[in-house]
């Protein structure tokens, strides 16, 4: 995905408050061997990009001064209550350095598994990323989870999805935590009926004292 960024000269609490109010969003690019460098984006662009997954899950082309560099989203800052990106930052990529990135999980076939068509049990994502170490070159963009397989009584554990050539998970805590659990339908048990009263004692029903 590709993004078109400017140099900034100024910094300051005072020339980011006009930056924004010309509808630039302030930034800083670091990383690599190179100094950090001071950007400005155009903010509507960013508004909109900041809305696709993959922009903030893939190696992204930053276009400046007519060169394209390979960066990550690495932090943004919102507006407390305006939609308003305040400043964003991005990290330089470098061929040779491993990464560390938070990858969006992509579920299908839940509603074609046993465990739902047959059994009725309740699937719940309990994990919708997982992060992973790689070489840029091998980052993927989103890593696909075929759910046709499961079935009651069995959720699906991170070592049950294969991932992406050159990528190896990265746990914190669990060793092989849950991704999706399986929740089998609660049977309702039916009450008995409860027997009829029994009619009043009618004994001498009938009978007074002679």
């Amino acid at each position: 995905m590709k993004f078109v960024a400017f140099e900034r000269a100024k910094q300051g609490t005072g020339a980011s408050r006009r930056l924004r109010n010309s509808g630039r969003t302030p930034g800083i690019v670091y990383g690599s061997t190179s100094a950090p460098q001071l950007i400005e984006l155009d903010h509507n662009a960013l508004w909109h990009a900041l809305k696709k997954e993959a922009f903030h899950a893939s190696i992204l082309d930053m276009e400046m001064n007519g060169q394209t560099s390979k960066v990550l989203l690495r932090d943004y800052q919102m507006h407390p209550f305006k939609q308003l990106v305040q400043h964003i930052d991005f990290q330089r990529v470098d061929a040779n350095t491993t990464l560390h990135m938070k990858v969006p999980l992509h579920f299908s076939g839940e509603e074609e598994s046993e465990a739902v068509k047959t059994d009725k049990c309740t699937v719940t994502h309990v994990a919708t990323e997982i992060e992973v170490a790689c070489l840029p070159a091998n980052l993927p963009e989103f890593i696909a989870v075929d759910l046709k397989g499961l079935t009651k009584g069995n959720s699906l554990h991170l070592n049950d999805i294969t991932l992406p050539a050159g990528c190896k998970a990265i746990t914190h805590g669990k060793k092989n935590p849950v991704l999706v659990s399986v929740v089998a339908p609660v049977e309702e048990e039916v009450a008995a009926p409860v027997a009829a009263a029994a009619p009043a004692d009618a004994k001498g029903k009938g009978k007074g004292k002679k």
